[in-house]
């Protein structure tokens, strides 16, 4: 067997890094998805509202960056919370080129009140880890977390 033939037969897609994300991921999104049905909200809209909530009134493009959510996603999610009336959306008053949104009152209740279900169901995904692991898992996961400007430098094998 040539090197090339026995590299391709060892490579494992289930044990790659990005099948294992994904597969965290998911378990992640079933227990968030389990915990946050009450307040009918995705993963992805309660990211938005805990930025909304901690950086205040703002742009789109501010809300990508906040949440790390790209353009034409995030559109859909300011639609479908301005729709529930959790944000509201305006123009700029110094620049009416500029759309602004915030959290209306009701959407400021319904982050405070998934606030405390956020952290359990954080408690939850990491269940299965002891502290040492998850303090590891935490720091490693930021570590390999990168701005989408690092994405283009070139990754050398």
């Amino acid at each position: 067997m040539s090197d090339d033939t026995t590299s391709e037969l060892a490579y494992v897609v289930t044990e790659q890094v990005g099948h294992l994300l994904r597969r965290a991921y998911q378990r992640h999104l079933a227990i968030f998805q389990r915990h946050a049905e009450e307040h009918n909200l995705t993963s992805v809209q309660f990211v938005t509202l805990c930025a909304l909530r901690d950086i205040g009134p703002c742009s789109q493009k501010d809300l990508v960056e906040a949440t790390a959510v790209d353009q034409a996603t995030i559109r859909g999610i300011i639609d479908r919370l301005q729709a529930r009336e959790l944000i509201s959306v305006s123009r700029d008053e110094t620049d009416g080129r500029k759309v602004v949104m915030a959290l209306t009152q009701t959407g400021t209740e319904i982050v405070a009140a998934m606030v405390p279900r956020g952290r359990m169901i954080t408690e939850k995904t990491l269940q299965p880890l002891n502290p040492a692991e998850r303090v590891a898992l935490l720091f490693l996961l930021r570590k390999i977390s990168v701005e989408a400007g690092d994405l283009d430098e070139e990754v050398q094998p």
